[in-house]
């Protein structure tokens, strides 16, 4: 069972690596080289990743309790959680930028670790319902 669990872990993380890469490639030119407010390109950074985490999540990591005719409702859940975990991010971007004084970057390295508890602990809960 704790091996199983350490490699769950592992793959999530090895995905959510590329998704956070991803996610701060997105970020880094959508601000920086067009020049989009950082809390509009972080929203967009962020549900671009967040479909590539899904789709590699769902093959690589979870074992999802929904059968095969179930999986739009499987999305449509982990959108919700995604969205939470959005909020969360947009919460911690702006807190870390205008009140601390970050730099949005490193902002959002702050932000990627509380938001990624989330996920994993949420998706662990109510995508495998375990």
């Amino acid at each position: 069972m704790m091996n199983n669990l350490l490699m769950q872990l592992f793959k999530f993380g090895l995905v959510g690596v590329v998704a956070t890469v991803l996610d701060f490639l997105f970020l880094f030119l959508l601000t920086d080289v067009f020049g989009i407010y950082y809390l509009l390109s972080a929203a967009v950074s962020f549900v671009l990743s967040t479909l590539f985490n899904y789709v590699a999540s769902m093959r690589f990591v979870f074992n999802s309790k929904f059968t095969k005719d179930e999986k739009t409702k499987e999305l449509l859940l982990f959108t919700i959680l995604s969205v939470i975990g959005l909020l969360l991010n947009q919460f911690l971007m702006w807190l870390f930028v205008e009140k601390i004084a970050l730099y949005y970057m490193l902002a959002r390295i702050v932000a990627t670790f509380f938001v990624m508890a989330w996920n994993f602990i949420s998706r662990k809960i109510w995508l495998e319902g375990n």
